[in-house]
């Protein structure tokens, strides 16, 4: 058989898939596991009085440092990329990735400040390797089987939900009810197992993902006849300069803002040194864009002009989106009555155990299948894989059992972030259903409903804040609307998030796809570190004219941006060439 064929992968099925599949499968559900189970206890962390044993930190300074954080997380995937495509392959990037988080997290457990902000550095050069070269493993697992790609990535989006929802679950709990460092060290120790068994098992993959080797004349290149346009000295200087700035901007922010402005390396321009280094950025940024534009077939430029335009409001949707693990898990923590007694206890109790217990169980059973098939090659990593699960599970049972002990129940403010995943693997299904059938909306459609949803989901958290008076520090709304917010903003995601890459893939001539996938990434940074900047305006919008006020604002600009993507809709479709 050939070499090259994908065909041997297909021996050995799990779910009619590839064994290797969920070699990936369980590797980024522990990843997503660990990043989504900081991830929730970081704001909250920063923000804990000293009493509470955190940092006692002003919400505005919390939201800047988390807002940099993962804008930088989805910028440093452009670096990952790179390396792996040019240097060491994807298999040792993940590797690598793997390593440098477990470190990340090893880090964040100690809680002293150099401590943190050393994690949360390795954490976001470790994801840069890690994050996007799973996927390319895929992408090469099913070369030659594109018809079941769609089903793999489903899939694949399934470990990271079910990663994400027992991360916050169990790391959030932990973090909240016994101690910040059990929080962080327990990311950091779900890690550790994914790596290991990705480390035991990688041969399953065969050659793909070790290090690359010079293409050959049939190459990607080779293929495609449209009119080539490669960067000259200028623009390559151009970009240098851009990154730098960027770079310099989303570390120095936050250090200005939370040293009061003792740290500044942009003060030689002023008070607004900050602003005015960012906005230089993004400005020849969009002229170098513009310009690389015109020398393009207007074919080319027209689909072009079109992945920018999704990018854009790709921007607004991620900066509103992601107010989850900052404002709105602050909102859930200050103004939200968290604590339950008699039947609505023991409802929640039931709903909790009954959301743990579910998707637990069907893991193992996924578990269970890769066992019969691999164990007598991969025993080894069979074994790391199911002693993490009897972890998993044992912290779990404890966890519900620990919410038995009291009449009355506080639920932890970081639970509310679960019910995003929760939903997406509910409603996933249903909304892949309606993409396949005649109904399908245009893409211009799908971003409206998308951003019309987000809207809804930040009106009724608006709606249940309209009590609480300005300058208020606690307050006690009801929970019904944090849940409704995360039913419409999971509705939201699965509008806009799987849309965007798929519509990248199809319009983009093959050989721009890496270079357009890093304007993708840029707009999702931006959009992330848009996030925080609306975060870090909290206090001083709930100061002054009450919290309900600030997620107004947010709801009124979501709607603007829903009604301006379905305006667009003619201009659009004309630019994208009958791609659907």
């Amino acid at each position: 058989m050939a070499e090259n064929s994908t065909d041997q992968f297909f021996k050995s099925t799990v779910l009619g898939h590839p064994s290797g599949l969920f070699v990936l499968f369980f590797t980024e559900m522990w990843e997503r596991f660990s990043y989504y189970g900081m991830r929730a206890l970081l704001v909250l962390f920063l923000t804990a009085s000293l009493m509470d044993e955190g940092w006692g930190w002003p919400r505005e300074h919390a939201m800047a440092l988390f807002g940099s954080y993962v804008g930088l997380v989805y910028l440093s995937t452009m670096m990952g990329g790179y390396f792996a495509d040019k240097i060491i392959g994807y298999r040792y990037a993940v590797l690598v990735g793997a390593l440098l988080m477990t470190l990340g997290h090893a880090s964040m457990a100690v809680e002293t400040q150099w401590s943190i902000y050393l994690g949360l550095g390795l954490l976001v050069i470790g994801n840069g390797f890690f994050k996007p070269n799973m996927t390319s493993i895929i992408s090469e697992m099913y070369k030659d089987r594109p018809q079941k790609k769609d089903g793999a990535y489903t899939i694949f989006y399934m470990g990271v939900n079910a990663g994400a929802f027992l991360g916050i679950l169990l790391c959030g709990y932990l973090g909240e009810k016994v101690g910040w460092s059990l929080g962080f060290g327990l990311a950091g120790i779900f890690m550790l197992f994914g790596l290991i068994q990705f480390w035991l098992a990688q041969n399953i993959f065969g050659n793909i993902g070790l290090k690359p080797k010079k293409n050959d004349a049939n190459s990607i290149e080779a293929l495609d006849n449209d009119k080539r346009v490669p960067f000259t000295t200028w623009q390559l200087g151009l970009i240098i300069l851009m990154v730098t700035l960027g770079l310099f901007w989303i570390i120095n922010a936050p250090a200005t803002t939370i040293s009061e402005g003792k740290i500044n390396i942009f003060s030689f321009l002023g008070d607004n040194g900050n602003n005015i280094a960012i906005l230089t950025a993004l400005g020849l940024f969009l002229l170098l864009l513009i310009y690389r534009f015109t020398q393009y077939s207007k074919i080319t430029r027209e689909k072009l002009i079109a992945v920018s335009f999704f990018a854009l409001l790709s921007v607004f949707f991620w900066a509103i989106f992601e107010q989850s693990p900052g404002t709105l898990t602050i909102f859930a923590r200050d103004y939200t009555d968290r604590t339950l007694d008699g039947s609505s206890a023991i409802i929640f109790r039931v709903v909790n155990a009954a959301m743990t217990i579910i998707p637990l169980a069907i893991i193992t059973w996924v578990l269970y299948l890769l066992f019969k098939q691999t164990f007598a090659k991969y025993k080894w990593a069979n074994i790391v894989l199911s002693l993490s699960f009897i972890i998993v599970w044992g912290i779990a049972i404890w966890m519900l059992l620990d919410q038995l002990k009291d009449e009355e129940l506080e639920i932890p403010a970081s639970w509310f972030s679960v019910l995003n995943s929760l939903f997406i693997i509910t409603l996933a299904p249903l909304f892949s259903k309606w993409w396949e059938s005649k109904y399908n909306p245009s893409a211009n459609a799908k971003y409206g409903i998308g951003m019309l949803l987000l809207g809804l989901g930040m009106a009724c958290v608006a709606f249940g804040a309209m009590g609480i008076e300005p300058g208020a520090k606690t307050a006690s709304v009801s929970i019904i609307w944090l849940i409704l917010v995360y039913l419409f903003h999971t509705m939201g995601e699965l509008c806009i998030s799987p849309v965007g890459l798929s519509y990248v893939s199809k319009l983009v001539p093959a050989r721009m796809i890496a270079f357009m996938f890093g304007v993708w990434y840029l707009a999702v940074a931006i959009g992330m570190k848009g996030a925080g900047v609306f975060g870090e305006n909290i206090d001083k919008v709930a100061n002054e004219n009450g919290i309900s006020y600030f997620f107004w604002v947010l709801t009124i600009v979501s709607l603007v941006v829903a009604v301006f993507a379905i305006v667009m809709k003619p201009v659009i479709k004309k630019l994208m060439h009958g791609v659907r």
